[in-house]
């Protein structure tokens, strides 16, 4: 009877089971970094009513979790410090959930898409800066990709201790950021990436924000469309298609190859190989539309003192898969049982014997199942060389072979991770409200064709952002889109250009920052290697704006040893536009952030600047400095009305401040750009 009873208060709830689990949100582990001089949330789940008790260091609160066994607790603001624990009890679970080494420091939220995304490993120097990235204090969060169809309470990830072996896959652009703001600072540092390559803007937004808004009402149709009955038929088409097509490339993955018989006899004439350059995709480098199976090839003359040792064959990394071959020796093979495959450098011992005096041939069969193909490390990596110290550069021209043209993967209709809201859902909102200082954001390519609504959606997106965080109006910071494409004789419209323009406006919202990169870009590849600089410039705008950092006269950017002599504040910022005169025939410019002073980089004159009469017809203008203004004038515009300074996708503008950033392109005129439905 007794047993029957207690089973029937049970069903009733009026006895709490022993063990009920307590879960803190899964944004709580080991190692993790927790926002200095702020209060503190803690939250996660329990049995309904269960009273709970969150200690860390001296503050003690409890609280009861609600009907529906949520709680939130906000501890008192604390100072940075190491080596704490939280704990956090339940009065009906037996066992507390304990996390050590627990920091707290500075946090930040580093998202955005591809070039957030991209990797240490493949950055400028990325295994050498791997290799020396051991920061105790410098902590890491990884979130994960999802694409749901609601909003998500919690993410899959653990906080991670920067360490040679973590840091290769986390954001480049994060980690220079993180890294630069503790070598200032001297306080724990925490990271949490969140970003997808490919994405747009709105896929960050909360649907809410973008429903209550006409201008986004095709957005929010195509949202619609993506999540409704009939597209999820023509996924399930999709899926079957993407299987059979997964199924031929995994059929290549599973043997080597077979080389031709000539191939590897160094003076074959080879019919249908053609030559391309190596250090790049075979997209740009040879104008490949395809992913499929291509063999790479050259021949190489190695001195005899070389042919009698073990070497090492460096080819930078392969985009995707590789088998290797030297002289008809397969020396080496990475496959998908390699974690992040495709941005792996390849390092291959080739044994003694194997090479011979004279002319070697190499040989890269490379397996490409998405996205840009081939032998894309960079030059300096690509090497043949021995333990001694002697080397052989394997860079420039190879040539190639196509084995299987399969087209272009199949994409999933619509990409679910381009819809609107689903990253916002997923990958934003289980974030939040954990306690941090701000954001960076490297995002803009994939609303580059809707410049004109980027006005006003990727604002709308930060203050949305910082509405649903709760911490007012905290720090968002974010790179302007550097150089890409073919860089052009004479002033032209793109949309790239509008899109720079678009960041540059959203400089309007308040405690806000846009690093200029207009100078490090890469016209052949959307995503430059020089990552370090761009973390850097980032942290110019914390370091001056957040924390008031000091630095000497001449700083360019690099940390001096002695900081009591730090008495000047950061120029955090190159060159912005300010106003135009029209004096006659020439138009004066003038500048914001100027710094110490107005200067031309490189030798000759200034470049960049363009000027149009009331025709709206761009011409080039000459340009010089003058009391750190610029004046501009074309001989052919007597009278000049607007002026245009980087406006292209991969400009030549050489317009710095004295500590070494550059300008941000800039138009004087408001004339309807190319992206503008109302043109």
């Amino acid at each position: 009877m007794k047993l029957r009873s207690f089973a029937w208060l049970l069903v009733l709830g009026l006895v709490v089971p022993l063990q009920a689990e307590i879960k803190p949100a899964s944004m709580f582990s080991d190692h993790m970094v927790l926002q200095r001089n702020l209060p503190i949330p803690i939250w996660g789940t329990a049995a309904p009513g269960e009273t709970v008790t969150v200690t860390l260091g001296a503050d003690k609160q409890a609280l009861k979790a609600g009907p529906d066994g949520k709680w939130m607790v906000r501890l008192a603001p604390q100072p940075a410090t190491i080596n704490l624990t939280l704990t956090i009890e339940g009065s009906a679970t037996a066992t507390p959930v304990v996390f050590k080494d627990v920091l707290i420091g500075e946090v930040w939220v580093c998202s955005g898409q591809s070039n957030m995304e991209f990797p240490v490993a493949r950055a400028l120097n990325g295994l050498k800066e791997a290799s020396e990235a051991n920061y105790p204090q410098l902590r890491l969060f990884q979130v994960d990709h999802v694409t749901p169809s609601a909003p998500q309470t919690s993410v899959a990830g653990q906080w991670r201790v920067c360490n040679p072996a973590t840091i290769k896959t986390f954001s480049a652009v994060g980690y220079f950021f993180g890294r630069e703001l503790q070598s200032y600072l001297n306080v724990p540092v925490g990271l949490i990436h969140t970003s997808w390559g490919g994405t747009p803007a709105e896929a960050w937004t909360r649907l809410g924000v973008l429903q209550a808004d006409p201008d986004y009402a095709e957005i929010v149709k195509r949202r619609a469309q993506v999540f409704s009955p009939e597209y999820a038929a023509k996924q399930e088409e999709f899926k079957k298609i993407s299987e059979n097509w997964t199924k031929q490339i995994d059929q290549l993955l599973t043997a080597p190859g077979k080389p031709g018989v000539d191939w590897f006899k160094s003076d074959a004439v080879l019919k249908d190989w053609q030559p391309i350059e190596a250090s790049g995709t075979w997209e740009v480098k040879a104008n490949l539309k395809m992913d499929g199976v291509v063999w790479y090839r050259k021949v190489v003359e190695v001195p005899a003192e070389m042919a009698s040792q073990e070497t090492t064959l460096s080819l930078g990394a392969v985009d995707d898969l590789d088998f290797t071959w030297v002289n008809g020796t397969l020396v080496g093979h990475t496959g998908k049982d390699t974690p992040s495959f495709w941005m792996v450098s390849r390092f291959y011992k080739v044994p003694a014997g194997t090479l011979k005096p004279g002319p070697n041939v190499i040989m890269v069969r490379v397996i490409d199942h998405g996205g840009g193909g081939g032998l894309v490390g960079l030059p300096g990596e690509m090497t043949l060389s021995t333990a001694s110290g002697a080397s052989i550069s394997l860079a420039g021209t190879w040539q190639y072979w196509i084995e299987k043209n399969l087209g272009l993967r199949p994409e999933m209709l619509g990409k679910l991770q381009n819809t609107a809201s689903v990253l916002y859902d997923g990958m934003i909102a289980p974030i939040i409200p954990y306690g941090i200082r701000g954001a960076i954001w490297y995002q803009g390519e994939s609303n580059a064709s809707r410049a004109w609504q980027y006005r006003k959606l990727f604002p709308d997106m930060i203050r949305n952002w910082r509405q649903d965080w709760g911490q007012g109006d905290f720090p968002f910071y974010f790179v302007q889109l550097a150089n890409f494409r073919k860089r052009l004789a004479e002033p032209a419209e793109s949309d790239w250009p509008e899109l720079r323009e678009a960041q540059l406006k959203t400089l309007s919202l308040p405690n806000t920052g846009m690093a200029v990169t207009i100078d490090i870009g890469d016209g052949d590849d959307i995503h430059p290697i020089n990552k370090q600089d761009v973390g850097k410039r980032l942290a110019l705008w914390a370091l001056a704006q957040d924390y008031g950092v000091k630095v000497p006269d001449g700083f360019l950017g690099t940390l001096p040893v002695l900081k009591s002599h730090f008495q000047k504040p950061i120029v955090h910022s190159g060159p912005l536009y300010k106003s135009m005169k029209v004096e006659g025939a020439t138009v004066r410019l003038a500048f914001t952030h100027v710094g110490g002073g107005l200067k031309i980089k490189g030798n000759g004159p200034l470049k960049g600047f363009a000027v149009a009469g009331a025709d709206k017809k761009f011409v080039w203008a000459e340009a010089r400095l003058s009391d750190n203004t610029v004046v501009v004038r074309n001989v052919n515009v007597p009278n000049p009305v607007a002026v245009r300074y980087n406006w292209a996708d991969n400009p030549e503008g050489n317009l710095y401040n004295a500590e070494g950033l550059p300008a941000s392109p800039f138009r004087t005129d408001d004339w309807p750009g190319i992206t503008d439905s109302k043109r």
